[in-house]
């Protein structure tokens, strides 16, 4: 796991060194093992280097025989070890034993399309001299990030935004509609970045820079319109089993110690469960709890630790959100308003205590359709039979009924239900997934501010994609609209710049894609059916975890940031949000926030509406009104 930044410039122009340096500097967290620079006529390479695999000779940058193609790569190549026996067989000479290397050669052969025998997660760039052609590269699912800026000609690309901002040429213009997009999502998606000039490579698509000239294609995308048919349910789950061990497997080679993050629930249990069963010695895994029992998931976390006897360590934690808050802003380098970032701090700090590389649960409810909004979707769906009227009549009750304080009540949720009924699927599963919806964001933002917000133009970044599947049935829709936006813009982001934080490598087994192909092609009724949910992936698990982990209610990584906003925190989120400093910046109504603020102190639960406002003020104060820092290290 590395950071990457670089530079390119039209007519062979000389890159500057030092802004190359600064850049990795500012990202030297992500690999603090070696720093390596390559400069050539019309481009400059940077790696800050995490050393993983081949730890004497595989540093970066990495080159072919003879010098002319050269790369820095962030993230591993899972098929290195076949793909350097199969290009040794061609005549090629690698030097190294690491995985980059294999790049580099792997280009020679193919092009472009060498992307399409990379299995990893991964986000590099590579520089063919004798073409003058960059190719910057992001992997199939979004685990890697790449930020990239080009404006005139000059293209400036790292793997962080307060890192590729350390070239004085980037401009710096926020940009009010991805401001809007993070209300309404919690973050900013890709392509867009927080910044108009700075953008985000879009998972699964390359870059290809040519004196200038660019290309931006995609190279890969998930499949739910072709399935499959197992005669046998026994069958399916073996399927499923040996393609867990498969993805597992690839992901526990290093030459660092490596370990596990274990919450208790299924997706991480099942990656230890693979874990122990291929290794020759106790796994280690890493658990966090909370002292408010809501919240804590320690118990089914040892439950687990003792059947797979496990080198098991835990800690419990009453979150400093005051202190941590300004830290999580530096390094996510733009608006993230995904609370559960807090604890993944605490967590990949614990890891790294004992381990450099930790895999993790990732992406099992995205590929099995484990949240419970997709249950209620299909309910909403099914209840289109009613006539529109009487949906619109119980949407009209339940929008006049005050809502419950906590959220996750069940008369809450049923409130919330009945409120969604009268609308289209898309817009529907848009409201629910938003945090502020278009009218609440309307009612915030002053005239001056609303003039600069396309009003539609948030709500596409879910509709387009939503349009563009591949799946003609509602679950397939929604987990491939989840896939392409949800899943890399916010869970991956946050485990990301959580891990590496404190240089700490994070694989996510449940992430392969050939494992995600596989469940993308079962018909979504062996995914989720009624109440129902995770249904192939709980039947090839069932026998290998404790019932009491498969039966279990879903926990998400979640925190009573509700009631911090009526306690601890509120003092410190009505100084931040109401002060001149917030007011005079021009983007939201002082009346309307303070009625947000007020409202939740009376009960309604707005918390984690006030903690996106929250992390976008001190982001903004961070960001725009000083010179952006490099992320310091955390010191939790």
């Amino acid at each position: 796991m590395c950071g990457i930044a670089g530079q390119a410039r039209p007519g062979g122009a000389m890159v500057a060194a030092q802004t190359i340096a600064a850049m990795c500097a500012a990202q030297e967290h992500r690999g603090p093992d070696q720093r390596g620079l390559h400069l050539d006529g019309g481009v400059g390479l940077g790696i800050q280097r995490l050393r993983i695999i081949d730890l004497a000779t595989g540093d970066q940058p990495v080159g072919n025989e003879d010098g002319t193609v050269t790369v820095v790569l962030n993230g591993e190549i899972y098929n290195y070890a076949e793909l350097r026996r199969e290009l040794a067989g061609r005549g090629h000479r690698l030097a190294t034993q690491s995985d980059t290397e294999v790049i580099a050669h792997l280009y020679e052969e193919l092009g472009v399309e060498c992307l399409t025998r990379l299995h990893g997660m991964f986000a590099f760039a590579l520089w063919d001299s004798r073409r003058r052609r960059l190719l910057l590269a992001r992997d199939r699912i979004g685990k890697k990030p790449l930020f990239y800026s080009l404006r005139g000609g000059v293209l400036s690309f790292a793997s962080e935004l307060p890192a590729l901002l350390q070239d004085p040429e980037v401009p710096r213009e926020v940009d009010p509609q991805s401001i809007d997009a993070y209300l309404t999502y919690g973050y900013v998606p890709a392509p867009r970045s927080i910044f108009r000039d700075v953008a985000k490579l879009p998972p699964a698509h390359r870059l290809v820079y040519e004196d200038g000239a660019t290309t931006i294609e995609r190279y890969w995308r998930l499949d739910y319109a072709a399935k499959r048919r197992f005669a046998d349910e026994r069958e399916l789950h073996e399927e499923i089993r040996a393609s867990l061990r498969a993805a597992v497997a690839r992901r526990m080679v290093a030459d660092v110690p490596v370990g596990a993050f274990l919450s208790g629930g299924i997706d991480s249990s099942a990656v230890v469960a693979a874990m122990a069963e291929q290794s020759s010695r106790p796994v280690r895994t890493f658990s966090i709890g909370f002292a408010d029992e809501r919240f804590d998931e320690l118990p089914r976390a040892r439950l687990v630790a003792e059947r797979f006897a496990t080198e098991h360590h835990e800690l419990v934690v009453e979150p400093d959100a005051v202190a941590m808050l300004p830290k999580l802003v530096r390094h996510y380098g733009e608006p993230f308003g995904d609370h559960s970032a807090l604890p993944c701090f605490y967590l990949s700090q614990l890891a790294r205590e004992h381990v450099t590389v930790a895999l993790n649960g990732d992406g099992g409810d995205e590929s099995f359709a484990g949240y419970q909004r997709y249950s209620s979707n299909l309910l909403a769906a099914r209840l289109e039979a009613l006539p529109a009227a009487l949906r619109e009549g119980i949407g009209s009750a339940a929008a006049a009924l005050r809502p419950p304080a906590d959220p996750r009540a069940l008369r809450s949720r049923v409130q919330r239900f009945a409120g969604r009924l009268a609308g289209e699927r898309r817009h529907r599963y848009l409201d629910q997934v938003s945090v502020f919806g278009a009218g609440e964001r309307a009612g915030l933002y002053t005239p001056q501010f609303a003039a600069q917000v396309a009003p539609s133009g948030s709500a596409e970044v879910m509709l387009e994609p939503w349009r563009e599947a591949s799946g003609d049935e509602l679950l397939d829709q929604l987990l491939e609209v989840d896939a392409t936006v949800y899943l890399p813009g916010d869970l991956l982001t946050k485990i990301d710049v959580a891990t590496m934080a404190f240089s700490l490598e994070a694989r996510s087994p449940l992430l392969d894609h050939e494992l995600m192909e596989l469940a993308a092609s079962l018909p979504p009724n062996q995914k989720a059916r009624g109440a129902q949910r995770k249904i192939a992936l709980r039947g090839a698990l069932r026998g290998w975890l404790p019932d009491a982990v498969l039966d279990g209610p879903k926990r998400g990584f979640e925190l009573p940031v509700d009631r911090w906003l009526r306690g601890e925190l509120a003092p410190f989120a009505r100084e931040v949000l109401l002060d001149r400093e917030s007011t005079e910046r021009g983007w939201l109504r002082r009346e309307g926030v303070e009625s947000l603020l007020d409202r939740h102190l009376a009960g309604e639960d707005h918390g984690r509406r006030l903690w996106a406002l929250l992390t976008l003020e001190l982001w903004a104060r961070s960001a725009t009104d000083r010179a952006a820092p490099a992320p310091e290290a955390v010191a939790a």
